[in-house]
């Protein structure tokens, strides 16, 4: 079955291609089809793969397969390999499933648009440098789709290139993920200066009886960390993802939602057994985790465009995911990454139907009373927002409670996590069922301008489709506490369950306790969205008098806590000053000045020789007898 392996990038990287060249004869239909098909065939072939992997017993589950060398220098021979185990698989069927499905919307979401073969070949090279990034077998062929998939997210971010904001959106993306991948071009550095190789499962192997300090494992891993902040928006790396959305709202539904921003997360769980030799980097990566998931929670609170709310609500739910392999629970993670891709991809695709539906419309304030309009819409959203929320019987019940439960009884002191987690579930729920009552209900803010309509069935299917995987998807990880067996954490466990991991977890509570800390996340998660209700449903007026109440605090949440304006003050305007004096000083003067002055050196030079170049030859031979003569006596002294 290895054979068939490098199928799974050779489709999408096809489509791209396809697409790219001879797009222009391919009508928006087709165009539309090759993309579908192309994602369509890697998510075939990895389901294929999955089955043969589960034939086998869980520690033969891998497949390998090596295409070539790529960059073989001396010592170093860095080959393009892909290897398939079971995390591997997790992250291919959710980049190739919720793609396909991703794909199959933007047909219907992008119909008209000019621009639309170049929209779907963007997307095709994205799918394939997302895959090569998650089949990698060696850090350097894992850089390389990090960084392409960071090179589309700017494309298409800046899609619509002739909007000043959203290029420049797409640049502040670029940049400020660069920041963090030089971190992580530092740590491939270090591993191989220190164990030779940059192949994944042998520096894993090697980690353990290496003689180095813990100091060097906590620098490789933080420095790693870095990486993975700027990619998964962590902060302070967190500020380009919401002004990410100003792309087309499938590409934030794949990539800035369900896909590339958790590269993180799977950059540290593919690494776990380096991440679990460094325990200072493990809280860290815990402590920032929780920190970003309150910090971004408390602005969605306030926020009133609906893919802003989205976007805060990705970079919490990213922190969740931060907090769990912070604390060693490395798949509860990984299954709260699968739940997220399910739920939030179908939560921004339903904001895209209802933007659509509303021409473009995203101010939550100018909406309101579209739940019969919009039927479907309606009803899927409701179970994403559930799912999100964390309701019982949801995906998202089941990972995020997993996370809770791990934060809680994987390591003394964590409780304080667990705390700011419950808090932050609570929050999510306030502000998810805020968006969802403030769009389908109350009054309507639109009448009179246009009349809204459901979304044609091609971007209808995919919500129904998503909304079905976020009810039954968090079912394959039913905790050992309600009874279950926790398939989903079983099958990762040769991947993640190392000697190290298992001795950092260590959890030993009784699930009576996990029982009782679900009840209570229950009740607050609850409560939550039964004072949306009373806020946004049965006292509207309420919203404004909260406001007023809070004061400083609501205008904090509101502005993002200027974020963005003390980036400007401390960081972008002393480099643009420094940029300045750099031009008009160093590079005019110092630069332009040897540059110019070596251009009038020569040109002087050339005006004095060239009063010797006469044209006569007589003056030709005068000056060859003076030679002469001046040789002669010189040979004469001499």
């Amino acid at each position: 079955m290895a054979d068939i392996l490098y199928l799974i990038t050779l489709f999408p990287l096809l489509g791209f291609l396809i697409n790219g060249l001879v797009g222009r004869r391919l009508t928006e239909k087709q165009s539309g089809l090759v993309a579908c098909l192309a994602v369509g065939g890697s998510f075939i072939i990895s389901a294929q793969l999955l089955f043969a992997l589960l034939a086998l017993p869980p520690e033969e589950r891998l497949f390998t397969q090596t295409l070539f060398s790529w960059i073989p220098v001396g010592e170093l021979n860095i080959q393009v390999g892909y290897w398939f185990d079971p995390l591997s698989a997790v992250m291919t069927l959710v980049v190739s499933g919720v793609g396909l499905l991703i794909h199959i919307y933007s047909i219907g979401y992008m119909h008209g648009d000019p621009g639309v073969r170049r929209y779907f070949s963007f997307l095709n090279l994205f799918t394939f440098m997302m895959l090569s990034l998650v089949l990698a077998d060696n850090l350097v062929l894992l850089f390389l789709g990090w960084e392409g998939v960071g090179l589309c997210s700017y494309l298409l971010i800046g899609y619509w290139f002739e909007d000043e904001a959203k290029a420049r959106a797409g640049m502040k993306a670029f940049i400020v993920n660069r920041i963090g991948d030089a971190g992580f071009i530092v740590a491939m550095i270090l591993l191989y200066r220190q164990f030779g190789t940059l192949s994944i499962s042998e520096i894993a192997q090697a980690a353990p009886g290496a003689r180095v300090g813990q100091g060097f494992f906590t620098a490789a891993t933080l420095l790693m960390f870095m990486g993975a902040t700027g990619k998964s928006a962590q902060i302070p790396l967190h500020v380009w993802l919401p002004d990410a959305m100003a792309g087309p709202t499938p590409v934030s539904a794949l990539i800035h939602a369900a896909t590339m921003v958790t590269a993180g997360v799977y950059l540290i769980a593919r690494n776990n057994v380096l991440f679990s030799l460094a325990p200072a980097t493990m809280t860290t990566v815990a402590t920032l985790g929780i920190l970003t998931a309150l910090f971004a929670a408390s602005i969605a609170i306030t926020q009133n465009d609906i893919k802003k709310v989205l976007a805060y609500s990705t970079i919490s739910q990213l922190g969740y995911m931060f907090t769990a392999v912070g604390v060693g629970a490395f798949s509860a993670g990984i299954f709260h990454l699968m739940t997220h891709a399910f739920f939030k991809g179908l939560l921004f695709l339903a904001a895209g139907s209802v933007i659509h539906s509303l021409k473009g419309e995203q101010d939550l304030s100018k909406m309101g009373g579209l739940q019969v309009h919009l039927p479907t819409t309606h009803w899927t959203m409701l179970v994403g927002v559930l799912a999100i929320a964390g309701i019982p019987g949801f995906s998202g019940f089941f990972s995020k409670d997993e996370i809770l439960w791990g934060a809680f009884s994987q390591h003394e002191g964590f409780s304080l996590i667990w705390l700011a987690g419950i808090l932050t579930a609570g929050l999510t729920a306030f502000y998810m069922f805020r968006l969802f009552f403030r769009t389908f209900y109350g009054e309507a803010a639109w009448a009179g301008s246009h009349q809204p309509h459901e979304s044609p069935s091609v971007m209808t299917i995919p919500l129904v489709l998503l909304a079905f995987l976020a009810i039954f998807g968090g079912y394959i990880g039913f905790p050992e506490a309600l009874g279950g067996i926790n398939r989903f954490h079983h099958f990762l466990e040769p991947v993640l369950a190392g000697p190290q991991v298992i001795g950092m977890a260590g959890q030993q509570a009784s699930h009576g306790l996990e029982l009782s800390l679900m009840v209570v996340s229950t009740v607050v998660v609850l409560g939550a969205v039964y004072y949306a209700y009373r806020v946004y449903i049965r006292q509207p007026t309420l919203a404004a008098d909260l406001a007023q109440r809070l004061g400083l605090v609501y205008r904090l949440s509101f502005n993002k806590y200027f974020v963005d304006e003390a980036y400007q003050l401390l960081v972008v305007r002393p480099f643009q000053a420094l940029a300045t004096v750099s031009w008009k000083w160093f590079d005019v003067r110092v630069v332009d000045g040897v540059v110019n002055g070596s251009g009038f050196t020569i040109a002087w030079l050339g005006g004095v020789i060239r009063r010797v170049q006469t044209g006569l030859i007589q003056h030709y031979a005068s000056i060859i007898l003076l030679g002469v003569i001046f040789i002669l006596i010189y040979l004469y002294i001499a």
